[in-house]
This record gives structure tokens, C-alpha cells and sequence, in this order.
């Protein structure tokens, strides 16, 4: 029997149930941060070494040199042309896709010109080198390669390295095979704290990146936040999580797939079904039982489900996107016969996937935008990766005399309000000076 919590809005302690999972949150342990900060200072320290040591006590996989641990371009094309022509296909067309989504995204270069004869503006330049991080312990994610690499690639970073653990020393043919699609310039198997740490700061055999990208477990979470500084990173990403509207009109067993979905990438993942019909969500609890013996990872759904899992029966859909707006969860499925209708009403979501046929996992593979998303909440006031996440933005100010001196006015008024002589005497050269 599966065990799923059921809450309904109209019980008198909702909001105290509702609080447990909206509170919920990764309980690492006191020595989660205090491993990933040594690990981040023994990298620091030796270097090359470091990395060595670390993978043979985290990923068993013991070497001699850092040559082990790095991945040749050769490698990665034989991975690709080693595959099946369905999975090279796959691999192909899930690119172009990501790829032709992400190029509308570019920012462009623009100056304005005021009444003054000022020319203002900004001009937008790539991040020069990445690091990307790609998950590999519990599970291989080569369609996290494309979706972080492809939009870095299409925003104009130069420079590419991505680390990707490699348990027992065995990296994925698929993960490579992807590394060769998106072209990606340098790669290690070196995962947790020390591939980040090694990121950002560099050793003998790794270059040090300007900005970290990608998910990971908590240990890299915790990396990302102690490095953050000396480099960028995208954001600290939490368990993977789906809140699922329903109003009944979308197949149960469909229903029911999309949350076993969610649920099966690890026992901290988050699936939730939010519907006005107590029918209908027991028709899905009747499905997800069904699936469960025929599912690989049934022992982590189950968990996932009895941890973090609920079924919620609300008043109406307007009620269930109100509890949309305070879960802000990273992906959105209106499974709904009018989702339209619903789409105004939401205010956070990382991503939004509109009616029945738009699955959750679709987003994650194949339908173009990246699946890199905000988590635990963070949508209310983060995105999900996109191209502008390589790019920054250098502000241009190029003032005539005339444009000079109405605006040195100004900010000579205010200098002296701050008491910046100097700032002040500088506006007022360009006012009063010939």
C-alpha cells in the first residue's frame, strides 16, 4: 500500500498540515556543510592531489594521476557513434530543439539618445569560461548536459568545462555521447564539494571558471554556496519537485505517471496533486498502486511519496492555484480542460505545463527551454537557465557638452547632499569649466 498524505482545505487544521509541507526542507546534517568546506579547502590546498584522494574515497575509483580523470573529445565522439541510431537520433533532435528555443532568447546590445544629445545604453558581452556541473551519482543525465551546455554555447561562452562523477570510474556513454553534441571543450569525472571547489578555483590540471551552473546533491549545494564570491553560480538547487492541478478531464493513469515520474528521481523529490474531486484523486491513488510493481525504482517513489508526497482536495481550481502560489514549485502541470483559464491566476512556478498532453517529462527532454529550474520555493523570485544566465551587461554613458551639463547639475546637487566634495567638483568641471 502507498502511502500519500491526503489533505483537504476544509479541515480545520489544513494550514497546520499544509505547513509541513510547505516547511519542509533538506535536513542535512551539521556535517554536510562541514565536509563540503573541508573538501572545498584540501582542493585549495593541493590541487590535483586532492581530487585524486577524494574520488577514490567518494566514487571508489582510485588513480594515479589527474590523465584518468579527464575525458578526451575522442572519447566522447566514440561514445556517440557507439550508440544506436535511435538514441543518436533522440540525442539530435532534443538538441535542435533546445537550440532553437534558446537563440530567441538572446539579449542585444542598445543605446538610447536623450533630449540632451546623451547617448545611453548597455552593451551585452558573454561570461568568457563556465563550469557546469552534471549529476551522475544516483542516476546519468545526459539531457542535463544539453540543457545547460547548449544555451551557454548560444549566449557566446568561449570556454566550457563541465565535472560529472563517475562512480567506480565508469562515466555514461550517453552523458559523453551528449558532451560530443554539445561540444563541449573540457571535461573530469570529479563530482560532490571538490569538483566544485576545483571549479572555482582551479588546480595544476583544472582551469578556474568565471561561473558554476547546474544541479546537484547536497554536498555540491552547499560547495556552491561557500565558493560563491570569487566566482558566479545559477542558484542552490534543492530536491526536484511537481505540483499537479487537476479538474478530473485528464486520463488518471496519465495523472498518476507524471507524479511516479517526479517522484522516482530521489526519496527527497516532491509530488503533489491538487484537485476539487475526491473521485479523481482516488481514481489516481488507485493508478500510482497499479504501477508500482512494474516501476524500477519503486522503492523510491514509495519514499518519496510517504516523505514529501501529497493529495490535496481543494474547493476549486481558483482555490488550488491560490495553494500554486505559495508551494511557487518548480514545475507547474495544469492537467486541466481549460489551462489557459488558470494561467493569468499563477503568480511562481519555474516552469508551467499546459493540459493533459503537456507532460512534465517533455520539458524535461525535448521541448526546448532548459530544465535547469528554480526549486524549494525559489520561483517567486527566480527563473529557470536560460541564455541571459551567460550573459552580463555593461552600462554606456557617452554625454555631449550640452547633455554633460544638465546632468552635471544634478549630480552635483546631490554629491554635496551626500557630502562627496570631490564627487561634487567633478560634475561641476564639466558644468563650468570651457
Amino acid at each position: 500500500m502507498v502511502n500519500i498524505v491526503r489533505i483537504d482545505t476544509d479541515e480545520a487544521d489544513f494550514e497546520n498540515r499544509l505547513g509541513n509541507l510547505l516547511e519542509w526542507e533538506a535536513r542535512e546534517d551539521a556535517t554536510v556543510e562541514i565536509t563540503a568546506k573541508t573538501a572545498i579547502e584540501r582542493v585549495r590546498a593541493e590541487g590535483d592531489s586532492a581530487l585524486i584522494a577524494l574520488t577514490a574515497e567518494y566514487d571508489r575509483f582510485e588513480v594515479s594521476s589527474m590523465e584518468r580523470l579527464t575525458v578526451s573529445p575522442g572519447q566522447c565522439r566514440e561514445a556517440y557513434e557507439r550508440l544506436v541510431n535511435s538514441d543518436r537520433k533522440a540525442l539530435g533532435e532534443a538538441a535542435a530543439r533546445i537550440k532553437s528555443f534558446h537563440e530567441a532568447e538572446i539579449d542585444e546590445s542598445f543605446e538610447t539618445e536623450d533630449e540632451h544629445g546623451n547617448f545611453l545604453g548597455y552593451r551585452v558581452t558573454a561570461i568568457q569560461h563556465v563550469g557546469v556541473y552534471v549529476p551522475g551519482g544516483q542516476a546519468a543525465y545526459p539531457s542535463s548536459v544539453l540543457m545547460t551546455v547548449i544555451p551557454a554555447r548560444i549566449a557566446g561562452v568561449r570556454e566550457i568545462t563541465v565535472a560529472v562523477p563517475a562512480p567506480m570510474g565508469e562515466c555514461n556513454r550517453h552523458v559523453l555521447a551528449a558532451m560530443h553534441v554539445a561540444e563541449v571543450d573540457r571535461i573530469y569525472t570529479i563530482g560532490g564539494a571538490q569538483a566544485i571547489a576545483a571549479l572555482a578555483y582551479g588546480t595544476e590540471t583544472v582551469k578556474s571558471v568565471d561561473k558554476i551552473v547546474g544541479p546537484g546533491g547536497a554536498f555540491v549545494a552547499a560547495a556552491k554556496r561557500l565558493v560563491f564570491g570569487p566566482v558566479g553560480i545559477d542558484a542552490i538547487a534543492g530536491p526536484t519537485e511537481i505540483l499537479i492541478v487537476a479538474d478530473g478531464s485528464v486520463s488518471a493513469r496519465w495523472t498518476a505517471l507524471d507524479l511516479c515520474a517526479q517522484a522516482e528521481h530521489d526519496r527527497t523529490a516532491q509530488a503533489i496533486l491538487i484537485c476539487p474531486y475526491g473521485a479523481y484523486l482516488e481514481a489516481v491513488y488507485r493508478e500510482i498502486e497499479k504501477l508500482m510493481p512494474g516501476l524500477e525504482r519503486s522503492e523510491i517513489i514509495e519514499r518519496s511519496f510517504a516523505d514529501r508526497g501529497a493529495f490535496i482536495k481543494c474547493r476549486d481550481l481558483e482555490d488550488a492555484i491560490s495553494l500554486v502560489n505559495r508551494f511557487a514549485p518548480e514545475h507547474l502541470q495544469l492537467a486541466v480542460a481549460e489551462p489557459d483559464a488558470l494561467l493569468p491566476l499563477v503568480q511562481h512556478a519555474g516552469a508551467i505545463f499546459m493540459g493533459g498532453y503537456s507532460a512534465e517529462v517533455l520539458g524535461d527532454y525535448s521541448a526546448g527551454p532548459s530544465h535547469v529550474l528554480p526549486t524549494f520555493g525559489s520561483a517567486r523570485y527566480a527563473s529557470g537557465l536560460s541564455v541571459r544566465e551567460f550573459q552580463k551587461r555593461s552600462s554606456i554613458i557617452r554625454c555631449s557638452p550640452e547633455g554633460a551639463k544638465k546632468i552635471g547639475r544634478i549630480a552635483a546637487t546631490l554629491a554635496d547632499t551626500e557630502g562627496l566634495t570631490a564627487h561634487s567638483a567633478a560634475a561641476r568641471a564639466r558644468v563650468e569649466d570651457p
